[in-house]
């Protein structure tokens, strides 16, 4: 049933309302068929404007084209469940839209998330490269105040650590890479040649007075043949 023939039914009932309210002589009845009347004011009123803005958009070919505008989501968090990855998306008044405008789509290793004609744009939003296959058919959405939930349903209950595979290589592409077999003392010395290399005058003198004392203590310690006072880094 269409705008129109709602409007047309909601008249339909005020006028026989009005009449009943004319023929009822006990006042409850008559408070009743009031209470009545007044909600059916409420829905017509409702379904007016609803008919103008619809009116209008049809009219307004801009008014369209605003709707088509479409924007980017770039703003979520998520979290994770034994069974569930939950992306969260905030975007204010999705609750007071149709249901019908929000669409989330699955794959196996993706989601993508388009809102249509909210707050006069689109707003869409794709996630690729999941880090772990998800079950795309038990996968949905859930439409909170001023938040999307997309629950993306596990196929094992295995920990995520990153949410694609993309952040994945990235942390491993900045974790510094670590020699097991090496000295540990090589790092060290490793460390202070970059500082001592990179740094100023005034670095590089701290950095031969702290070396020079050292070396100094293991001789007077018996530290023994560990080399003699007078070398600094940069003979190293």
């Amino acid at each position: 049933m269409d705008v129109t023939e709602q409007i047309n039914q909601l008249e339909a009932d005020f006028v026989e309302l009005g009449s009943l309210l004319e023929k009822a002589e006990r006042t409850r009845v008559q408070e009743v068929l009031k209470q009545e009347q007044k909600k059916v004011e409420k829905e017509l009123a409702v379904k007016r404007q609803q008919k103008e803005k619809q009116a209008k958009r049809d009219s307004d070919p801009s008014a369209a084209s605003k709707a088509a505008y479409t924007v980017k989501i770039n703003n979520y968090a998520w979290d994770q469940s034994e069974k569930f990855i939950k992306i969260y998306l905030t975007l204010k008044d999705v609750h007071k839209i149709p249901s019908d405008n929000v669409e989330v789509n699955f794959t196996d290793r993706s989601f993508s998330v388009l809102v249509k004609d909210l707050d006069g744009k689109n707003h869409q939003m794709t996630i690729l490269n999941l880090l772990y296959p998800v079950d795309e058919n038990n996968s949905y959405k859930k439409i909170k105040t001023d938040m999307i939930l997309v629950m993306c349903k596990k196929q094992t209950t295995k920990k995520w650590d990153c949410l694609t595979t993309v952040e994945k290589q990235s942390k491993e592409k900045d974790k510094p890479n670590v020699d097991e077999n090496a000295d540990p003392s090589d790092g060290l010395m490793n460390m202070l040649k970059k500082i001592y290399t990179e740094g100023d005058d005034e670095m590089k003198r701290t950095i031969n007075k702290a070396w020079s004392e050292s070396q100094e203590k293991k001789v007077r310690g018996g530290g023994g043949g560990g080399g003699g006072g007078g070398e600094d880094m940069m003979d190293l």
